[in-house]
């Protein structure tokens, strides 16, 4: 099996006044000459080495089970910074989600074929990195059509957002949680129920128009859990 690559590369990044790195995995078979969907994951470090992913899409292209793709890990630096961007009341959250869509966008657009689809632009996060990923794609959702969410965290920002979208949007939202997620331990050191919030998200969505995959795994808040799934994640979402 033939392996792509990874690439690392800076973001400057007027909307957050920083330098922004990032990775970038390049399948194999590369070629110009292609389209490609591009999928872009917060918490972006995590995604690529506790959650595999760029191998997961080795084995998925090579096996023709996925369309061609382009993955783009999007590190924090720390969990304060993490909590700032990803948070709904984080105070960098609105500046994050405009960097996503009016910096990231463009640059993957200049640097690589894409679909120039919102359905070729996905979005991808664990826990509250899901949770700024749905609030990406319901900002700005033609721009992106598809979110992949692992145990988000579900406030009542984030149930408004959903009740306020137009279902003709048509978004393409796959959605898992674990049922032993009763008490995680969040990075600001207090716990919380994420199972119940996610079962009235669950329930919310399940009223819109989109396209939807939902399910309860055995399991809690860790990689453990996530990391197995990617291969279902990113065969439903890009088949």
């Amino acid at each position: 099996m033939r392996r792509g690559t990874i690439q690392d590369d800076v973001i400057h990044s007027k909307e957050l006044g920083e330098d922004v790195p990032i990775l970038i995995y390049v399948p194999a078979d590369f070629s110009p000459m292609y389209t490609y969907s591009f999928l872009l994951c917060q918490d972006g470090k995590d995604y690529f080495q506790m959650g595999r992913i760029p191998r997961v899409a080795d084995e998925l292209l090579d096996q023709d089970e996925i369309e061609n793709m382009i993955i783009v890990g999007i590190p924090y630096t720390n969990i304060d910074d993490r909590r700032e961007k990803y948070h709904p009341d984080g105070i960098k959250q609105k500046a994050y989600i405009r960097f996503l869509a009016h910096e990231v966008v463009p640059y993957l657009d200049e640097k690589f074929p894409g679909h120039n689809d919102r359905f070729g632009r996905a979005l991808a996060g664990d826990s509250l990195a899901a949770t700024v990923s749905l609030m990406a794609a319901l900002t700005y959702p033609n721009l992106f059509g598809k979110v992949i969410m692992h145990s988000p965290f579900v406030d009542s920002s984030v149930m408004n957002a959903v009740e306020r979208a137009d279902s003709d949007c048509k978004l393409s939202l796959y959605h898992v949680i674990g049922t032993d997620e009763t008490n995680v331990k969040m990075t600001n050191g207090e716990t919380a129920d994420f199972l119940t919030p996610n079962r009235a998200l669950h329930s919310l969505i399940s009223k819109k128009k989109f396209d939807y995959f939902y399910e309860e795994f055995d399991g809690g808040h860790m990689w453990t859990y996530w990391q197995p799934d990617m291969k279902r994640a990113l065969s439903k979402m890009f088949e």
